[in-house]
Order: structure tokens, then C-alpha cells, then sequence
């Protein structure tokens, strides 16, 4: 196919991707490996390998990040993620990874969470190919190509790229993993609609102990999520939700009665995984600043 036709093509995956992530977080193998778009299906990853390349593109479409994997894939500093090239030649499956570089095309980095399930991060673009150290860069969105490894960047681009990098990379991993611990519902009212569920942080991800992990997190809906950050509602270690007392005894319309005051006292909804749950001392540690 010839390049506009690519590039339109990828779009058309990439906004395909997007409602799936906006509903559940992450992607499964078998999802990836018949994507359905409208009315036909394409692979989106391959059956072994890290590397996907299309016979019918160009470029590489896909690359796979494992962190059980035997590469040495990594975020770097400066907002980048380092990508090792396929072992073997700097040919082979590499090639087509090059060819993304050099045409500027923009690929896919899903990040594996657990076996068969996937975070994938997109449009993610390839701007640097160091042969001597077998390892593509990775710039993870479209704002940080400008980036190169070593390069010269002011404190200011390098703080705007992390930023960046952290929202694109972590965030959305850290999204992923959340919703799938709590089975795509809100925590306090289980609302199982996706694309209205956030990932919550128990500590701020700018405090000590504030790391995006499950146990820091909490599936909740955007009005939880909000109440919750504003200390409009809080949650004891014990996992029982509390409503802020002004709040509680506020007279206003039923989102305000049904949404809010009528959560006080319920207890989470938690997972199933006992790993997965909310660690007791991070909830403590926010529960002194509610109370």
C-alpha cells in the first residue's frame, strides 16, 4: 500500500485502540490478534515474537515491552523509552522498526501487565536508532519527537517531557492494571461503565509512597474520583466510605443524595486478588487528612 493509505490505516487502528482503552484499560491478545475494524480484522501483534511487522506495511506496526522478557526495555530519562532490537542481526525484524524512523510512521508499544493482557501506548514514534548499542528510542507521544537521547534540552523541555512521559507511560499502565484488579466498576457505587471509571491514587503521585500501583489505587467513577481528591468523601482503613459531614447534611438534588449520601458507611467493593486490595497504612495515611 502506498504511504497516505498507511498512515490513514494506522489512524484507523489507533482510534479503534482508543475506545477499547477507554472502556477497560488494557487489550488482550486475543483481541490484538483479530482486531476488528468495521468490517474486517488485522493482527496487531505477533504470535512469538516482540516485533510486529505487517507484510502489507511499510513499517513496523507494534512492538511488545515484557517485563519478564529477556530485553532490557526501559524508560530513560528525558521522557524516551529505550527499545532493545530483536536478538541477531541489525536486520531482520529491526529493519522494518528502522524503516518507522526513517518514515517518521507512527507505531504501537503495548506493555504486557500480565499473560495475554496488554497496556498499549499510541501514537508512539521512533527518533533515535543507535546501532552500536542495538537499541531504538522511542518517543511516547506525539509532543516529544523532538526529543533525541544525549540531545541538548532545556530544563523546561526536559520537565514537560517527563511530564509527559509519566502521564502517557505510568498513568496509563497504572489505569490498566486498576480497573482490571476491580473488574471495570467504580469502587464506592459500582458503576461499570469505562469510560466514566479513573484510576484514583490513595497517596498523590507527588508524595513519598505515592507509587502507581494497585495497592495505591481505587477504580472510581469521575464524581468518586473527585470527591475523594477534594476530601468530599473519605475512606477509613477499614475500607468504609464517609461522606464529609457539611456535605452529608447538605439539602440539594438526588446526584447529591443518591451519588453521595447515600454511600456513608457502605464498604468498598474490593478485589479479588488480596495483593490487589488497598494497602491499610497508605489508607490510613489519607484518612488523617479527611478526618
Amino acid at each position: 500500500m502506498d504511504l497516505a493509505t498507511e498512515q490513514a490505516l494506522r489512524q484507523q487502528i489507533f482510534d479503534a485502540l482508543a475506545r477499547i482503552v477507554a472502556e477497560n484499560g488494557v487489550v488482550t491478545r486475543e483481541q490484538l490478534s483479530a482486531f476488528s475494524l468495521g468490517a474486517t480484522t488485522r493482527r496487531l501483534i505477533d504470535q512469538s515474537r516482540g516485533i510486529w511487522n505487517p507484510r502489507d506495511m511499510s513499517a513496523t506496526l507494534a512492538v511488545v515491552s515484557s517485563p519478564d522478557g529477556p530485553y532490557a526495555d526501559v524508560e530513560v530519562e528525558g521522557g524516551l523509552f529505550r527499545y532493545d532490537y530483536r536478538a541477531g542481526s541489525t536486520g531482520g525484524d529491526n529493519t522494518k522498526l528502522r524503516a518507522a524512523y526513517e518514515l517518521q510512521l507512527p507505531i504501537i508499544l503495548l506493555l504486557k501487565i500480565d499473560n495475554g493482557v496488554y497496556v498499549p501506548i499510541f501514537p508512539v514514534y521512533v527518533v533515535g536508532d543507535d546501532l552500536a548499542a542495538r537499541q531504538f528510542m522511542l518517543a511516547v507521544d506525539e509532543n516529544l519527537r523532538f526529543l533525541t537521547a544525549g540531545g541538548q534540552h532545556s530544563i523546561a523541555e526536559r520537565r514537560y517531557a517527563e511530564r509527559i512521559a509519566r502521564y502517557r507511560l505510568h498513568q496509563a499502565e497504572f489505569r490498566g492494571r486498576v480497573l482490571r484488579a476491580y473488574q471495570t466498576q467504580c469502587a464506592v457505587c459500582s458503576l461499570r461503565h469505562g469510560r466514566l471509571l479513573d484510576a484514583a491514587h490513595i497517596i498523590s503521585d507527588r508524595a513519598e509512597g505515592g507509587e502507581p500501583v494497585v495497592p495505591n489505587g481505587l477504580s472510581m467513577c469521575k464524581i468518586h474520583h473527585a470527591a475523594f481528591d477534594g476530601n468530599l468523601l473519605g475512606i477509613s482503613p477499614d475500607c468504609t466510605i464517609h461522606i464529609n459531614n457539611d456535605l452529608l447534611h447538605e439539602t440539594d438534588g438526588p446526584m447529591l443524595r443518591h451519588g453521595l449520601q447515600e454511600m456513608h458507611g457502605q464498604v468498598l467493593v474490593l478485589p479479588v486478588r488480596r495483593a490487589e486490595r488497598p494497602d491499610r497504612e497508605r489508607l490510613a495515611a489519607r484518612w488523617a487528612e479527611f478526618e
